[in-house]
C-alpha cells in the first residue's frame, strides 16, 4: 500500500505518451502540445499545453529543457532551466535539477532532487508576471480581497 516513490520509474506510470523526443534530438522553438509527451532529448524553448487539457510532460533522465513548461502534469527526472506551471501535479525524481519557479496543484519531491526557485502552491499565476513578482501580486490580491 505504501510503495516508495523511489521504487517507481517514469516508465511505470499509467500515462500514455503519444510523442517521444529521443535522446539525440534537439528541438529549438516553442512546443504546443495536443497530446502528452516524454522528452529524453533537448528542447530549447517553451512547452505549452492548452489550459484545461489533461496533458502530461515527462522529462526523462537524459532530458533537458531550457524554457518554461505549462501543462496539467509535469514529471521531471532530468534538467529544467525555466519556470514550471503544473495545474494538477508536479513530480521531481531524485536526480532532477530545476532552476526556475514552480507553480503546482500538488507536488512530490524525491530525496536528492535539486530545486532552485520559488515553490508556489495554487492555481497557475498570470503568465505576464513571473517569479517573485507573481508571488507578490498573488499575496497582494489575497490581502485586498473582501474575504480577508
Amino acid at each position: 500500500m505504501f510503495e516508495k516513490f523511489s521504487q517507481k520509474s517514469m516508465s511505470a506510470t499509467s500515462e500514455k505518451f503519444d510523442t517521444i523526443i529521443g535522446r539525440t534530438t534537439v528541438i529549438q522553438g516553442t512546443l504546443i502540445l495536443r497530446d502528452s509527451v516524454r522528452i529524453d532529448g533537448k528542447v530549447l524553448g517553451n512547452i505549452e499545453a492548452n489550459a484545461g487539457s489533461k496533458i502530461t510532460v515527462a522529462i526523462g533522465p537524459t532530458g533537458e529543457i531550457r524554457g518554461d513548461i505549462t501543462a496539467h502534469r509535469v514529471m521531471v527526472a532530468g534538467t529544467v532551466a525555466g519556470h514550471i506551471h503544473a495545474a494538477e501535479r508536479v513530480e521531481f525524481q531524485k536526480d532532477s535539477v530545476v532552476q526556475g519557479d514552480v507553480t503546482y496543484g500538488s507536488i512530490s519531491v524525491e530525496h536528492g532532487a535539486k530545486l532552485s526557485g520559488l515553490i508556489i502552491q495554487g492555481q497557475v499565476l498570470d503568465q505576464s508576471a513571473t517569479g517573485a513578482q507573481a508571488a507578490i501580486q498573488s499575496a497582494q490580491s489575497a490581502k485586498h480581497s473582501p474575504e480577508s
